[in-house]
This record gives structure tokens, sequence and C-alpha cells, in this order.
């Protein structure tokens, strides 16, 4: 083999190493910019997941407040429940209501008086 031989193969080396290393280049600048977008896909998206787990939580605590209110409403209704099964309720809904009293129970009433 002559010079000019070793000289030809080296420049098809070099040549050859060349193209190589533009498709390296051209393939990491690809696949940086995948993963850089699938990063970016990905921070929006937890960012929105956060968000609507904020608005969760926010929306679970009202429903927390609410249901106290109502276990509070059901005791109080509990509680009037018990009263109107009472002796005292039923009497006085007969007295006022109905104008009901006692046999031995004597009743005055104001005496409305028109205009003087």
């Amino acid at each position: 083999m002559g010079k000019r031989e070793k000289a030809r193969k080296s420049s098809a080396e070099r040549t050859r190493m060349r193209r190589r290393r533009k498709q390296n280049k051209s393939s990491m600048i690809c696949i940086t910019l995948i993963v850089l977008t699938l990063i970016g896909v990905m921070s929006v998206q937890i960012t929105s997941v956060y968000h609507k787990n904020q608005s969760y939580l926010t929306q679970e605590a009202e429903l927390q407040a609410q249901m106290e209110s109502e276990e509070q409403r059901k005791e109080e209704l509990k509680e009037y429940e018990k009263y109107v099964n009472t002796k005292e309720y039923i009497e006085q809904v007969a007295k006022t209501k109905l104008g009901l009293v006692y046999p031995n129970e004597i009743i005055f009433k104001e005496k409305k008086s028109s205009g003087k």
C-alpha cells in the first residue's frame, strides 16, 4: 500500500467519523428535545393535579363543617322531639292554640281598648 491509498483510507475514515459525530449530535439534540418536552408536559400535569388537590381539600373542609352543623341540628331536633312528647308541650299547645283550660282554672284576659 502506498501513501496515497493510506491517505485515501484515512480521509474516508475521517469523513465517516465526521458523519457519525454529526449523527450523534443530532440524535442527542432530538433526545434532549424529547426529554425537555416530556418534562414540560409533566410539569403542567403536576401543577394541574396540585391545584385540583387543593380544591378538593377546600371542598372537604367545607363539607366537614357542614356535616358538623347538621350533626348539631340533628341533636337539636332530637331534643325538640323529646319536648314535643312531654305533657308540658301538649298543655301549652292546648292552651295557646285551642284555648282549652283545666276545669278549675281561671283565665284573665285584658280588655282591648278602642283608642281611649
